[in-house]
């Protein structure tokens, strides 16, 4: 098969991915085997590429928004020709004290999807079982894709947010994952404030209705009940605390994140505010997420790149130069 393929050890600065033929993924016991019909790019695959994140395997198939369909390994929970998508969460031990305590998000020995092990920016992709996730009719494959990440990830956020209808929530960035987090706000009747760089997502927070957009420097006109930041920076973080009310919550979804610079206490965190991590997801996430977003009728705005572009697509990403999320389509 062909696959885009990260060496740090032999790939170029200019060139993170190389499009080589590799032999396809062989099925062992619990795993399918995925024609990748798409797969979409993330901003933690760049992170992955430059070396924000440390080197887990070497070379490396990157891409963790998968949707596939099966072609072996079938069983009777998912018959051949099943469409289904994989994540960044790709298995868990399941004997950890967290999994053993309902938070398999914070696995002791995770797998992950196009970091751990081989992801999808290839032909075809393995998968474990238990966690590939059957899709509702609907969508096609270049739509489903940035749901099985930034969707998920998004959704979870809000879980961690603690937000509820009706509540006032600031989105402090307004990529993928902040996108596909409003239409489900909008249905929870909640007032969407988002504070983003970039004439063109303040324009695409404004067309998808949010109550008030402003630039990174500006300040929402109300106390937040809670806020989200999608920027992978402590700047951000500070400015979404300061917006908010006493005893709310800002979240961080945000896999890396640059130094958080000194805050005020007194004025900022006092009063009961709180900060929260967003780390990884589980698969409750995944499923009630995907059922939200089949009965919203979610699609998300796309830009498809051939297997071939990869290193193209994710410039797209790192640059925001494209009107959507990117997908790969082999």
């Amino acid at each position: 098969m062909k696959a885009a393929i990260f060496d740090p050890g032999t790939n170029s600065a200019a060139v993170r991915l190389r499009i080589e033929e590799v032999p396809c993924p062989q099925v062992t016991p619990g795993y399918v085997l995925l024609r990748v019909l798409a797969c979409g790019v993330c901003r933690t695959d760049l992170h992955i590429v430059e070396g924000d994140l440390p080197v887990l395997r070497q070379p490396l198939i990157p891409g963790h928004q998968i949707v596939g369909e099966v072609t072996e390994g079938a069983s009777a929970s998912l018959p051949l020709g099943t469409r289904v998508g994989v994540s960044w969460m790709g298995g868990t031990d399941a004997q950890c004290f967290f999994c053993q305590h309902g938070m398999e998000n914070l696995c002791d020995h995770p797998t992950f999807t196009g970091y751990s092990v081989d992801g999808g920016f290839a032909e075809y992709a393995l998968a474990r079982e238990d966690f590939a996730y059957p899709l509702p009719h609907g969508l096609d494959a270049t739509h489903v894709a940035p749901l099985l990440c930034a969707g998920i990830i998004g959704f979870r956020s809000l879980r961690v947010a603690g937000v509820n209808p009706g509540d006032r929530v600031g989105l402090f960035g307004f990529g993928s994952s902040a996108t596909l987090s409003i239409p489900v706000l909008q249905s929870w009747g909640c007032e969407v404030y988002v504070v983003t760089r970039g004439e063109s997502h303040r324009a695409n927070a404004q067309r998808l209705g949010a109550a008030w957009v402003g630039n990174e420097d500006a300040r929402p006109p109300v106390a937040l009940d809670c806020a989200i930041t999608f920027a992978p920076s402590g700047k951000v973080v500070v400015d979404a605390l300061s917006s908010l009310r006493k005893g709310g919550v800002v979240a961080i979804n945000a896999i890396h994140l640059d130094q958080m610079p000194a805050f005020d206490y007194d004025k900022l965190l006092w009063g009961e505010r709180q900060i929260r991590s967003v780390a990884n997801m589980t698969r409750d996430d995944a499923r009630d997420f995907l059922a939200l977003a089949h009965k919203l009728n979610i699609q998300p705005r796309v830009s498809v790149f051939p297997l071939a572009k990869a290193n193209e697509a994710l410039l797209a990403v790192k640059d925001e130069t494209e009107n959507g999320s990117a997908v790969i389509v082999p």
